[in-house]
């Protein structure tokens, strides 16, 4: 993913500055240090916040158009930086919910958001309204925790990182509390595999954009090499693959974490593809 653009500062309402516990703050309150965060997005589009509600999580603060609303994504958020926490470490986050699709667009800009529910920026989550609220609470749950592990990561600031690691990574923590199976998560890879289509390559970059023809399927065969990965070499391994491609590149971190290269793991992983979504396991 791509950092945010950081537009001039402009003054900010004394609401937004100061009302950060408006919608009934956790009983573990956000580091000190997200307030100032919290006040600094918020100038950067200061007129989308008039008479915005607040929330304050156990490490997120939520700012949106609806004390309600605010309340129950800092809800579903103490929850996704939780399962964060326990497989990367801890996260703080700003969670931005503005009123309209138009609006988050502006938000995320220069990124493209259409299509996707939330979007992972430099210490924030900017979320869809349209998008998000036409999830399931298990659906919310997946993509919030996908965009706090984006956060946890620094996802925004190392575009030099394949992007199967990036999104795979992401959705193999979002998935990790969901009560979906397999073939569930990845249905429409599983349509191609069934059909005799399995996958020749790991998605790249260009898969993972708004818009792209197999979208789905990208995620889906980003997520499975993550997945098999900590099925084979154990959750440890895939979290220090991470941290090892964020120093030295995937193909050094391939060899140093897993002793394999990257044409090894990917035959390996559509091997796994076959077997986890093909007739067989169907049967």
């Amino acid at each position: 993913m791509r950092a945010l653009a950081r537009p001039r500062a402009a003054p900010v309402l004394a609401a937004v500055l100061v009302a950060f516990a408006v919608a009934g703050p956790s009983s573990a309150a956000p580091p000190d240090t997200l307030l100032p965060a919290a006040r600094a997005i918020a100038r950067e589009h200061p007129g989308m916040w008039t008479q915005a509600a607040v929330a304050r999580g156990e490490r997120t603060i939520v700012i949106g158009r609806s004390t309600r609303q605010v309340a129950e994504i800092a809800a579903v958020a103490d929850r996704a930086g939780r399962t964060v926490a326990r497989v990367w470490g801890p996260v703080d986050a700003v969670v931005l919910v503005p009123g309209t699709e138009a609006q988050a667009a502006e938000l995320a800009a220069p990124a493209h958001v259409e299509g996707f529910a939330a979007f992972a920026g430099v210490g924030r989550v900017i979320v869809d309204p349209s998008g998000f609220g036409r999830l399931s609470e298990t659906g919310r749950q997946v993509v919030l925790t996908h965009e706090l592990t984006h956060v946890a990561t620094g996802a925004a600031l190392t575009g030099d990182m394949p992007a199967w690691l990036v999104e795979g990574f992401a959705d193999y923590v979002g998935y990790l509390d969901a009560p979906l199976s397999v073939r569930a998560v990845a249905a429409e890879l599983a349509e191609e595999v069934r059909a005799g289509s399995p996958p020749r390559e790991l998605p790249g970059r260009a898969r993972f954009q708004a818009g792209s023809a197999r979208l789905a399927q990208a995620y889906e065969e980003a997520w499975l090499a993550c997945r098999y990965i900590a099925e084979r070499f154990g959750e440890h391994a895939l979290v220090n693959l991470y941290r090892a491609a964020l120093r030295s590149g995937v193909t050094a971190a391939l060899e140093d974490t897993l002793g394999m290269t990257l044409p090894a793991l990917t035959e390996a992983w559509r091997g796994y593809v076959v077997r986890q979504l093909g007739p067989a396991a169907a049967s």
